[in-house]
Protein backbone atom coordinates (compact mmCIF):
# COMPACT_ATOMS: atom_id res chain seq x y z
CA UNK A 1 0.00 0.00 0.00
CA UNK A 2 1.22 3.68 -0.33
CA UNK A 3 1.49 6.01 2.47
CA UNK A 4 -2.02 7.27 2.59
CA UNK A 5 -3.17 4.15 2.36
CA UNK A 6 -0.80 2.95 5.60
CA UNK A 7 -2.11 5.78 7.62
CA UNK A 8 -5.98 5.13 6.70
CA UNK A 9 -5.37 1.79 7.92
CA UNK A 10 -4.12 3.01 11.40
CA UNK A 11 -6.68 5.41 11.40
CA UNK A 12 -10.11 6.63 10.22
CA UNK A 13 -9.84 10.24 8.72
CA UNK A 14 -12.71 11.22 10.56
CA UNK A 15 -10.98 10.47 14.10
CA UNK A 16 -8.88 13.35 13.68
CA UNK A 17 -11.64 15.17 15.13
CA UNK A 18 -10.76 15.11 18.48
CA UNK A 19 -7.21 16.12 18.16
CA UNK A 20 -7.93 19.82 16.53
CA UNK A 21 -8.32 21.42 19.79
CA UNK A 22 -5.26 19.58 21.15
CA UNK A 23 -3.25 21.19 17.86
CA UNK A 24 -4.85 24.46 18.23
CA UNK A 25 -2.68 24.69 21.96
CA UNK A 26 0.51 22.58 20.57
CA UNK A 27 0.39 25.12 17.39
CA UNK A 28 1.17 23.97 13.86
CA UNK A 29 4.71 22.95 14.12
CA UNK A 30 3.52 20.15 16.48
CA UNK A 31 1.47 18.40 13.86
CA UNK A 32 2.98 14.90 12.82
CA UNK A 33 2.63 14.66 9.28
CA UNK A 34 0.08 11.75 9.00
CA UNK A 35 -1.86 14.23 11.01
CA UNK A 36 -1.33 16.98 8.68
CA UNK A 37 -2.96 14.63 6.03
CA UNK A 38 -5.73 13.65 8.41
CA UNK A 39 -6.94 16.91 8.55
CA UNK A 40 -8.20 16.79 5.09
CA UNK A 41 -10.67 15.03 6.01
CA UNK A 42 -12.41 17.92 7.75
CA UNK A 43 -10.90 20.19 5.06
CA UNK A 44 -8.19 21.86 6.38
CA UNK A 45 -5.03 22.24 4.11
CA UNK A 46 -1.68 23.14 5.69
CA UNK A 47 -0.36 25.20 2.37
CA UNK A 48 3.48 25.26 1.35
CA UNK A 49 3.24 28.29 -0.03
CA UNK A 50 2.73 30.41 3.52
CA UNK A 51 4.06 28.03 6.02
CA UNK A 52 2.05 27.79 9.56
CA UNK A 53 -1.68 28.96 7.67
CA UNK A 54 -3.88 26.78 6.51
CA UNK A 55 -6.81 27.27 3.46
CA UNK A 56 -10.01 25.74 5.14
CA UNK A 57 -12.28 24.16 1.89
CA UNK A 58 -16.49 24.65 2.84
CA UNK A 59 -18.25 22.53 1.80
CA UNK A 60 -21.87 23.89 0.07
CA UNK A 61 -23.98 21.36 -1.47
CA UNK A 62 -25.14 22.31 -4.67
CA UNK A 63 -23.96 25.74 -4.03
CA UNK A 64 -27.18 27.20 -2.88
CA UNK A 65 -26.37 29.51 0.68
CA UNK A 66 -28.19 32.19 1.99
CA UNK A 67 -26.82 35.69 3.13
CA UNK A 68 -26.06 34.61 6.49
CA UNK A 69 -23.90 31.69 5.57
CA UNK A 70 -21.89 34.33 3.03
CA UNK A 71 -21.78 36.94 6.38
CA UNK A 72 -20.07 34.06 8.07
CA UNK A 73 -17.78 33.64 5.91
CA UNK A 74 -16.61 36.81 4.93
CA UNK A 75 -16.21 36.99 8.81
CA UNK A 76 -14.37 34.41 9.69
CA UNK A 77 -11.84 35.70 6.58
CA UNK A 78 -11.81 38.90 7.71
CA UNK A 79 -10.98 38.26 11.61
CA UNK A 80 -9.30 35.24 11.30
CA UNK A 81 -7.50 35.04 7.51
CA UNK A 82 -6.13 37.93 5.18
CA UNK A 83 -9.71 38.99 4.23
CA UNK A 84 -9.41 36.97 0.53
CA UNK A 85 -11.95 33.91 -0.36
CA UNK A 86 -11.58 32.25 -3.57
CA UNK A 87 -15.14 30.71 -5.22
CA UNK A 88 -13.94 27.21 -6.77
CA UNK A 89 -15.25 25.53 -9.78
CA UNK A 90 -16.86 22.99 -7.47
CA UNK A 91 -19.03 25.44 -6.50
CA UNK A 92 -17.59 25.81 -2.66
CA UNK A 93 -15.17 29.24 -0.88
CA UNK A 94 -11.70 28.31 0.60
CA UNK A 95 -10.87 30.74 3.26
CA UNK A 96 -6.99 31.80 3.01
CA UNK A 97 -4.51 31.84 5.58
CA UNK A 98 -6.26 30.68 8.86
CA UNK A 99 -3.94 29.34 11.72
CA UNK A 100 -4.62 26.48 13.25
CA UNK A 101 -5.34 28.02 16.50
CA UNK A 102 -8.33 29.83 14.83
CA UNK A 103 -10.05 27.00 13.64
CA UNK A 104 -11.93 25.72 16.60
CA UNK A 105 -13.95 29.01 16.31
CA UNK A 106 -14.18 29.02 12.92
CA UNK A 107 -15.58 26.02 13.11
CA UNK A 108 -18.11 26.90 15.56
CA UNK A 109 -18.92 30.18 13.72
CA UNK A 110 -19.68 28.06 10.18
CA UNK A 111 -21.70 25.40 12.47
CA UNK A 112 -24.05 28.10 13.78
CA UNK A 113 -24.69 29.23 10.15
CA UNK A 114 -25.14 25.85 9.19
CA UNK A 115 -21.76 25.39 7.03
CA UNK A 116 -19.17 22.40 7.60
CA UNK A 117 -16.10 21.36 5.44
CA UNK A 118 -16.47 17.95 6.34
CA UNK A 119 -14.94 15.64 3.53
CA UNK A 120 -13.93 18.07 1.31
CA UNK A 121 -10.39 16.74 0.63
CA UNK A 122 -8.16 13.39 0.00
CA UNK A 123 -10.24 10.45 0.07
CA UNK A 124 -13.57 11.22 0.46
CA UNK A 125 -17.14 12.11 -1.90
CA UNK A 126 -16.54 15.96 -2.48
CA UNK A 127 -19.19 18.60 -2.89
CA UNK A 128 -22.11 17.11 -4.45
CA UNK A 129 -22.65 19.84 -7.95
CA UNK A 130 -25.96 21.00 -9.24
CA UNK A 131 -27.46 23.43 -11.43
CA UNK A 132 -26.86 26.96 -9.77
CA UNK A 133 -30.64 27.85 -10.65
CA UNK A 134 -32.15 24.55 -9.97
CA UNK A 135 -36.19 25.00 -9.11
CA UNK A 136 -35.74 28.07 -10.57
CA UNK A 137 -36.01 27.84 -14.07
CA UNK A 138 -38.44 25.95 -16.48
CA UNK A 139 -36.65 24.57 -18.41
CA UNK A 140 -35.31 21.69 -16.56
CA UNK A 141 -36.59 18.79 -16.14
CA UNK A 142 -36.70 18.38 -12.41
CA UNK A 143 -35.26 20.04 -9.33
CA UNK A 144 -32.55 18.30 -7.88
CA UNK A 145 -32.28 20.76 -4.79
CA UNK A 146 -33.37 17.99 -2.35
CA UNK A 147 -31.63 14.97 -3.97
CA UNK A 148 -27.99 16.52 -3.77
CA UNK A 149 -29.10 17.33 -0.03
CA UNK A 150 -30.54 13.37 0.59
CA UNK A 151 -27.29 12.17 -0.97
CA UNK A 152 -24.72 14.67 1.29
CA UNK A 153 -26.72 13.79 4.42
CA UNK A 154 -26.14 10.09 3.27
CA UNK A 155 -22.45 10.25 2.34
CA UNK A 156 -20.99 12.48 4.88
CA UNK A 157 -20.12 11.28 8.28
CA UNK A 158 -20.76 8.16 6.82
CA UNK A 159 -17.78 5.78 7.97
CA UNK A 160 -18.63 3.76 4.74
CA UNK A 161 -17.89 6.10 2.56
CA UNK A 162 -14.87 7.97 4.08
CA UNK A 163 -11.55 5.62 3.23
CA UNK A 164 -12.21 5.40 -0.83
CA UNK A 165 -9.22 4.96 -3.19
CA UNK A 166 -9.38 8.05 -4.21
CA UNK A 167 -11.48 11.43 -4.29
CA UNK A 168 -14.58 11.32 -5.64
CA UNK A 169 -16.37 13.82 -8.09
CA UNK A 170 -19.98 13.79 -8.14
CA UNK A 171 -22.71 15.99 -10.35
CA UNK A 172 -26.45 15.56 -10.30
CA UNK A 173 -28.50 17.57 -12.72
CA UNK A 174 -32.35 18.26 -14.30
CA UNK A 175 -30.72 21.29 -15.97
CA UNK A 176 -30.63 20.49 -20.30
CA UNK A 177 -28.01 23.63 -20.34
CA UNK A 178 -24.83 21.90 -19.95
CA UNK A 179 -23.80 23.95 -17.03
CA UNK A 180 -21.58 21.74 -15.34
CA UNK A 181 -19.32 19.84 -16.70
CA UNK A 182 -20.78 16.88 -16.41
CA UNK A 183 -18.49 14.48 -18.48
CA UNK A 184 -15.12 15.80 -16.23
CA UNK A 185 -17.17 13.87 -13.21
CA UNK A 186 -16.31 10.38 -11.17
CA UNK A 187 -20.04 9.73 -11.38
CA UNK A 188 -22.40 11.92 -13.21
CA UNK A 189 -26.01 11.99 -12.66
CA UNK A 190 -27.54 13.65 -16.15
CA UNK A 191 -31.13 14.54 -16.88
CA UNK A 192 -32.95 11.62 -19.00
CA UNK A 193 -36.39 10.25 -19.77
CA UNK A 194 -37.69 6.52 -20.43
CA UNK A 195 -40.67 5.13 -21.72
CA UNK A 196 -42.25 2.94 -18.89
CA UNK A 197 -45.73 0.85 -18.59
CA UNK A 198 -47.14 4.63 -17.58
CA UNK A 199 -45.65 6.25 -19.51
CA UNK A 200 -42.66 8.37 -19.64
CA UNK A 201 -40.74 8.89 -16.80
CA UNK A 202 -38.18 11.58 -15.76
CA UNK A 203 -34.61 10.90 -14.36
CA UNK A 204 -31.32 10.42 -15.17
CA UNK A 205 -28.78 8.54 -17.04
CA UNK A 206 -25.34 7.52 -15.60
CA UNK A 207 -21.70 8.44 -16.41
CA UNK A 208 -18.54 7.50 -14.92
CA UNK A 209 -15.12 7.68 -14.80
CA UNK A 210 -14.82 10.85 -15.75
CA UNK A 211 -11.64 12.70 -14.43
CA UNK A 212 -8.94 15.44 -15.37
CA UNK A 213 -5.70 16.27 -14.02
CA UNK A 214 -2.29 13.92 -14.43
CA UNK A 215 -3.07 12.26 -18.05
CA UNK A 216 -5.24 14.53 -19.81
CA UNK A 217 -9.13 14.45 -19.69
CA UNK A 218 -10.85 10.97 -19.50
CA UNK A 219 -14.72 11.84 -20.81
CA UNK A 220 -17.14 9.59 -18.39
CA UNK A 221 -18.57 6.80 -20.22
CA UNK A 222 -22.17 5.51 -20.30
CA UNK A 223 -22.71 3.05 -17.80
CA UNK A 224 -25.53 2.46 -19.48
CA UNK A 225 -28.16 2.87 -16.56
CA UNK A 226 -31.05 5.17 -15.88
CA UNK A 227 -32.48 5.68 -12.51
CA UNK A 228 -35.41 7.23 -11.02
CA UNK A 229 -35.24 9.72 -8.66
CA UNK A 230 -36.21 7.13 -5.51
CA UNK A 231 -33.32 5.54 -7.21
CA UNK A 232 -30.69 7.75 -6.95
CA UNK A 233 -28.89 7.32 -3.12
CA UNK A 234 -29.11 3.98 -3.02
CA UNK A 235 -27.37 3.08 -6.66
CA UNK A 236 -25.10 6.02 -5.91
CA UNK A 237 -24.29 4.24 -2.68
CA UNK A 238 -23.62 0.65 -4.50
CA UNK A 239 -21.65 2.51 -6.88
CA UNK A 240 -19.21 4.08 -4.15
CA UNK A 241 -19.12 0.45 -2.09
CA UNK A 242 -17.67 -0.79 -5.52
CA UNK A 243 -15.13 1.34 -5.49
CA UNK A 244 -13.75 1.21 -2.26
CA UNK A 245 -13.82 -2.62 -2.22
CA UNK A 246 -12.31 -2.91 -5.78
CA UNK A 247 -10.19 0.40 -6.93
CA UNK A 248 -6.72 0.45 -6.84
CA UNK A 249 -4.82 0.85 -3.41
CA UNK A 250 -1.48 0.43 -4.66
CA UNK A 251 -0.89 3.57 -6.68
CA UNK A 252 -2.37 7.08 -6.22
CA UNK A 253 -1.70 7.89 -9.53
CA UNK A 254 -3.98 4.93 -10.85
CA UNK A 255 -6.77 5.08 -8.16
CA UNK A 256 -9.51 7.03 -9.99
CA UNK A 257 -12.58 5.44 -10.40
CA UNK A 258 -11.50 5.33 -13.99
CA UNK A 259 -8.92 3.60 -14.05
CA UNK A 260 -11.16 0.81 -12.77
CA UNK A 261 -13.53 1.23 -15.25
CA UNK A 262 -10.76 0.96 -17.47
CA UNK A 263 -9.64 -2.14 -16.25
CA UNK A 264 -13.17 -3.82 -16.25
CA UNK A 265 -15.01 -1.94 -18.86
CA UNK A 266 -18.63 -0.72 -18.48
CA UNK A 267 -20.10 -3.64 -18.56
CA UNK A 268 -18.81 -5.27 -15.74
CA UNK A 269 -18.91 -2.57 -13.30
CA UNK A 270 -22.87 -2.50 -14.35
CA UNK A 271 -23.37 -5.83 -13.21
CA UNK A 272 -21.02 -5.43 -10.52
CA UNK A 273 -23.16 -2.66 -9.18
CA UNK A 274 -26.49 -4.31 -9.57
CA UNK A 275 -25.07 -7.06 -7.71
CA UNK A 276 -24.66 -4.91 -4.94
CA UNK A 277 -27.86 -2.69 -5.24
CA UNK A 278 -30.19 -5.90 -5.24
CA UNK A 279 -32.11 -5.23 -8.24
CA UNK A 280 -32.14 -5.54 -12.02
CA UNK A 281 -31.18 -1.86 -13.31
CA UNK A 282 -32.93 -0.13 -16.24
CA UNK A 283 -31.10 0.56 -19.07
CA UNK A 284 -30.37 3.84 -20.28
CA UNK A 285 -33.12 6.13 -21.60
CA UNK A 286 -33.25 9.02 -23.86
CA UNK A 287 -30.69 11.77 -22.74
CA UNK A 288 -32.31 15.38 -22.49
CA UNK A 289 -29.26 17.65 -22.37
CA UNK A 290 -29.44 19.93 -25.26
CA UNK A 291 -26.07 20.75 -27.32
CA UNK A 292 -25.82 24.43 -26.85
CA UNK A 293 -24.55 25.79 -23.27
CA UNK A 294 -26.25 28.21 -20.91
CA UNK A 295 -23.85 28.88 -17.94
CA UNK A 296 -26.80 31.45 -16.53
CA UNK A 297 -24.79 34.65 -16.17
CA UNK A 298 -27.09 37.46 -16.75
CA UNK A 299 -31.09 38.40 -15.95
CA UNK A 300 -33.31 35.37 -16.57
CA UNK A 301 -37.02 35.10 -16.01
CA UNK A 302 -37.94 32.53 -13.43
CA UNK A 303 -41.25 29.92 -13.53
CA UNK A 304 -42.60 32.69 -11.34
CA UNK A 305 -43.30 35.40 -13.95
CA UNK A 306 -43.06 38.13 -11.53
CA UNK A 307 -39.55 37.06 -10.64
CA UNK A 308 -35.78 37.32 -11.79
CA UNK A 309 -32.41 35.93 -11.25
CA UNK A 310 -29.15 37.33 -12.02
CA UNK A 311 -26.02 35.50 -12.69
CA UNK A 312 -22.80 37.87 -11.41
CA UNK A 313 -19.58 36.86 -12.60
CA UNK A 314 -16.94 36.47 -9.76
CA UNK A 315 -13.38 37.50 -12.10
CA UNK A 316 -11.20 34.32 -11.68
CA UNK A 317 -13.28 33.56 -8.47
CA UNK A 318 -11.50 36.01 -6.58
CA UNK A 319 -13.04 37.65 -3.73
CA UNK A 320 -12.69 40.30 -1.35
CA UNK A 321 -14.73 39.71 2.25
CA UNK A 322 -15.79 43.25 2.04
CA UNK A 323 -17.38 42.54 -1.74
CA UNK A 324 -18.82 39.30 0.11
CA UNK A 325 -20.90 41.45 2.33
CA UNK A 326 -22.04 43.58 -0.24
CA UNK A 327 -23.54 41.11 -2.55
CA UNK A 328 -24.69 39.19 0.75
CA UNK A 329 -26.51 42.82 1.44
CA UNK A 330 -28.17 42.92 -2.57
CA UNK A 331 -29.27 39.89 -2.14
CA UNK A 332 -31.27 40.82 0.93
CA UNK A 333 -32.32 44.10 -0.13
CA UNK A 334 -33.63 43.41 -3.93
CA UNK A 335 -33.90 39.10 -3.12
CA UNK A 336 -34.71 37.10 -0.47
CA UNK A 337 -31.75 36.62 1.14
CA UNK A 338 -30.28 33.35 -0.83
CA UNK A 339 -27.37 33.08 -2.54
CA UNK A 340 -26.31 30.54 -5.18
CA UNK A 341 -22.60 29.64 -6.31
CA UNK A 342 -22.06 28.58 -9.75
CA UNK A 343 -19.23 26.44 -11.06
CA UNK A 344 -17.40 28.87 -13.71
CA UNK A 345 -17.16 30.79 -10.74
CA UNK A 346 -20.19 33.48 -10.59
CA UNK A 347 -22.82 34.29 -8.12
CA UNK A 348 -26.78 34.20 -8.84
CA UNK A 349 -28.73 36.24 -6.87
CA UNK A 350 -32.56 34.78 -7.39
CA UNK A 351 -36.19 35.83 -6.87
CA UNK A 352 -35.41 39.31 -7.72
CA UNK A 353 -38.48 41.24 -8.68
CA UNK A 354 -39.30 43.05 -11.94
CA UNK A 355 -40.11 46.32 -10.07
CA UNK A 356 -36.99 46.62 -8.15
CA UNK A 357 -34.84 45.03 -10.95
CA UNK A 358 -33.78 48.01 -12.53
CA UNK A 359 -32.72 49.29 -9.22
CA UNK A 360 -30.46 46.35 -8.91
CA UNK A 361 -28.71 46.82 -12.41
CA UNK A 362 -27.79 50.27 -11.30
CA UNK A 363 -26.01 49.33 -7.87
CA UNK A 364 -22.31 50.19 -7.93
CA UNK A 365 -20.88 46.52 -6.73
CA UNK A 366 -22.46 45.21 -10.25
CA UNK A 367 -20.24 47.67 -12.12
CA UNK A 368 -17.08 45.17 -10.80
CA UNK A 369 -19.30 41.93 -10.57
CA UNK A 370 -21.27 42.20 -13.72
CA UNK A 371 -24.28 40.09 -14.96
CA UNK A 372 -22.79 41.41 -19.11
CA UNK A 373 -19.24 40.87 -19.10
CA UNK A 374 -17.40 40.94 -22.14
CA UNK A 375 -17.16 37.58 -24.49
CA UNK A 376 -14.11 36.89 -23.04
CA UNK A 377 -14.11 38.01 -19.48
CA UNK A 378 -17.40 35.70 -19.50
CA UNK A 379 -15.57 32.87 -19.77
CA UNK A 380 -12.81 33.18 -18.07
CA UNK A 381 -12.09 30.18 -15.34
CA UNK A 382 -8.90 30.16 -12.95
CA UNK A 383 -7.55 27.93 -10.35
CA UNK A 384 -6.21 29.41 -7.39
CA UNK A 385 -2.42 29.14 -9.09
CA UNK A 386 0.94 29.79 -7.06
CA UNK A 387 0.23 31.73 -4.32
CA UNK A 388 -1.14 29.78 -2.46
CA UNK A 389 -0.67 26.17 -4.14
CA UNK A 390 2.06 24.45 -3.45
CA UNK A 391 1.29 22.30 -6.68
CA UNK A 392 0.78 24.98 -9.15
CA UNK A 393 4.24 26.55 -11.08
CA UNK A 394 3.09 29.83 -12.38
CA UNK A 395 0.44 32.57 -10.89
CA UNK A 396 -2.58 32.30 -12.61
CA UNK A 397 -5.41 34.31 -10.95
CA UNK A 398 -4.10 37.94 -11.86
CA UNK A 399 -2.22 36.73 -14.57
CA UNK A 400 -5.54 35.57 -16.14
CA UNK A 401 -7.44 39.14 -15.66
CA UNK A 402 -4.30 40.58 -17.44
CA UNK A 403 -3.96 38.43 -20.06
CA UNK A 404 -8.06 39.00 -20.68
CA UNK A 405 -7.46 42.62 -20.89
CA UNK A 406 -4.84 42.98 -23.32
CA UNK A 407 -6.46 40.38 -25.01
CA UNK A 408 -9.61 42.59 -25.49
CA UNK A 409 -7.29 45.90 -26.29
CA UNK A 410 -5.80 43.72 -29.02
CA UNK A 411 -8.52 42.58 -30.63
CA UNK A 412 -11.85 44.47 -29.34
CA UNK A 413 -14.77 42.83 -27.58
CA UNK A 414 -16.79 41.99 -30.94
CA UNK A 415 -16.81 38.45 -30.84
CA UNK A 416 -18.35 35.47 -30.06
CA UNK A 417 -18.03 34.33 -26.26
CA UNK A 418 -15.50 31.70 -25.45
CA UNK A 419 -14.16 30.31 -22.68
CA UNK A 420 -10.92 30.43 -21.29
CA UNK A 421 -9.74 28.35 -18.72
CA UNK A 422 -6.14 28.44 -16.64
CA UNK A 423 -4.49 25.34 -14.80
CA UNK A 424 -1.42 26.09 -13.11
CA UNK A 425 -0.18 22.65 -13.03
CA UNK A 426 -1.00 19.69 -14.53
CA UNK A 427 -3.81 18.40 -11.76
CA UNK A 428 -5.80 20.88 -14.10
CA UNK A 429 -8.19 22.25 -11.49
CA UNK A 430 -9.12 25.63 -14.14
CA UNK A 431 -10.72 22.70 -16.07
CA UNK A 432 -8.18 23.89 -19.09
CA UNK A 433 -8.93 20.88 -21.17
CA UNK A 434 -13.01 21.28 -21.19
CA UNK A 435 -12.62 24.97 -22.07
CA UNK A 436 -12.43 26.25 -26.03
CA UNK A 437 -9.14 27.83 -25.02
CA UNK A 438 -7.16 26.30 -21.96
CA UNK A 439 -4.06 27.36 -20.84
CA UNK A 440 -1.44 25.12 -19.02
CA UNK A 441 1.22 26.71 -16.83
CA UNK A 442 4.88 25.76 -16.93
CA UNK A 443 8.08 26.97 -16.15
CA UNK A 444 10.78 27.77 -19.18
CA UNK A 445 14.04 28.85 -20.03
CA UNK A 446 14.58 31.59 -22.38
CA UNK A 447 18.41 32.58 -23.00
CA UNK A 448 19.16 31.53 -19.56
CA UNK A 449 16.23 32.95 -17.57
CA UNK A 450 13.39 30.85 -16.05
CA UNK A 451 9.80 32.41 -17.27
CA UNK A 452 6.51 31.19 -16.56
CA UNK A 453 4.78 30.06 -19.58
CA UNK A 454 2.00 27.99 -20.62
CA UNK A 455 0.85 25.44 -22.83
CA UNK A 456 -2.15 26.67 -25.06
CA UNK A 457 -5.27 23.92 -25.72
CA UNK A 458 -7.95 24.44 -28.24
CA UNK A 459 -11.66 22.94 -29.09
CA UNK A 460 -12.22 21.63 -25.88
CA UNK A 461 -16.00 20.99 -24.74
CA UNK A 462 -18.42 18.64 -22.43
CA UNK A 463 -21.83 18.39 -22.80
CA UNK A 464 -23.66 15.21 -25.53
CA UNK A 465 -21.06 15.64 -27.82
CA UNK A 466 -17.59 16.00 -25.25
CA UNK A 467 -14.55 16.64 -26.78
CA UNK A 468 -10.83 16.86 -25.45
CA UNK A 469 -8.64 20.08 -25.97
CA UNK A 470 -5.87 19.47 -28.14
CA UNK A 471 -2.65 21.09 -27.64
CA UNK A 472 -2.05 23.89 -30.45
CA UNK A 473 1.08 25.59 -28.71
CA UNK A 474 3.49 25.30 -26.68
CA UNK A 475 6.04 26.95 -24.14
CA UNK A 476 4.46 30.57 -24.88
CA UNK A 477 5.58 32.92 -22.25
CA UNK A 478 3.15 34.69 -20.44
CA UNK A 479 4.29 37.75 -21.22
CA UNK A 480 3.87 37.09 -24.55
CA UNK A 481 0.38 35.31 -24.75
CA UNK A 482 -1.51 38.08 -25.22
CA UNK A 483 -0.27 38.96 -28.56
CA UNK A 484 -0.43 35.13 -29.26
CA UNK A 485 -3.90 34.62 -28.17
CA UNK A 486 -4.91 37.87 -29.55
CA UNK A 487 -3.82 35.99 -33.24
CA UNK A 488 -5.95 32.96 -32.36
CA UNK A 489 -9.29 33.91 -31.33
CA UNK A 490 -10.51 36.37 -34.11
CA UNK A 491 -10.26 33.53 -36.83
CA UNK A 492 -11.19 30.43 -34.42
CA UNK A 493 -15.01 30.56 -33.06
CA UNK A 494 -15.83 27.76 -31.16
CA UNK A 495 -17.31 25.93 -33.68
CA UNK A 496 -14.11 26.41 -36.20
CA UNK A 497 -12.19 25.52 -33.34
CA UNK A 498 -13.82 22.01 -33.21
CA UNK A 499 -14.01 21.43 -36.65
CA UNK A 500 -10.20 21.93 -37.02
CA UNK A 501 -9.79 19.80 -33.81
CA UNK A 502 -11.65 17.02 -35.51
CA UNK A 503 -9.87 17.07 -38.93
CA UNK A 504 -6.44 17.42 -36.82
CA UNK A 505 -7.97 14.19 -34.60
CA UNK A 506 -8.32 12.02 -37.77
CA UNK A 507 -4.89 12.58 -39.24
CA UNK A 508 -2.98 12.15 -35.96
CA UNK A 509 -5.19 9.39 -34.10
CA UNK A 510 -6.90 6.86 -36.20
CA UNK A 511 -10.53 5.95 -34.88
CA UNK A 512 -10.82 3.47 -32.10
CA UNK A 513 -7.50 4.75 -30.31
CA UNK A 514 -7.99 6.49 -27.24
CA UNK A 515 -5.32 9.43 -26.78
CA UNK A 516 -3.62 11.41 -24.09
CA UNK A 517 -4.57 15.05 -24.44
CA UNK A 518 -0.99 15.94 -23.02
CA UNK A 519 0.90 13.54 -24.94
CA UNK A 520 -0.05 15.99 -28.56
CA UNK A 521 3.16 17.26 -30.29
CA UNK A 522 4.30 20.01 -29.62
CA UNK A 523 4.49 23.28 -31.61
CA UNK A 524 7.09 25.54 -31.14
CA UNK A 525 6.21 28.78 -30.38
CA UNK A 526 8.65 30.82 -32.72
CA UNK A 527 6.26 29.39 -35.57
CA UNK A 528 3.15 30.32 -33.82
CA UNK A 529 1.98 32.77 -36.48
CA UNK A 530 2.75 30.62 -39.57
CA UNK A 531 0.40 27.57 -37.86
CA UNK A 532 -2.09 30.72 -37.58
CA UNK A 533 -2.46 30.65 -41.16
CA UNK A 534 -2.71 26.62 -41.71
CA UNK A 535 -5.59 26.71 -38.85
CA UNK A 536 -7.83 28.92 -40.72
CA UNK A 537 -10.92 27.45 -41.71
Amino acid sequence: MNKIEVLKAEKDGLDIKESIARYAELGWEAIPEDDIQRLKWYGIFLRNPTPGFFMIRVRIPGGRTTTEQMRTLAHIAKTHGNGVLDLTTRQQFQLRQLKIEHVPEVFRLMEESGLCSLQTGMDNVRNIMTCPVAGLTAQETMDTTDLVRRLTQELTGNRAYSNLPRKFNMAITGCPDNCLHLETQDLALVPASLEGPEGLVSGFNILAGGKLGSGGYRIATPLDVFVTPMEVVAVTGAILRVFRDHGCRESRTTARLAFLLDDWGEERFRLEVQREVGWELARAGTDVRKKTVNEHLGIYRQKDARLNYIGLKIPVGRIQADDLEGIARLAEIYGTGEIRLAANQAMVIPNVNDNVLGDLTEEPLLKRFLYNPTPVQKGLVSCVGSDYCNLAVIETKSRAVETAKRVEALIGIEMKPITMHWSGCPAGCGNHLVADVGLLGKKIKIKGEVVEAVDVFVGGRSGPDPKPAIKLLEDVPCDRLPEVLSGILPFHSREKMHRTKAKTLSKRHPPGRARDPERTASVPSDHTHALFASQQV
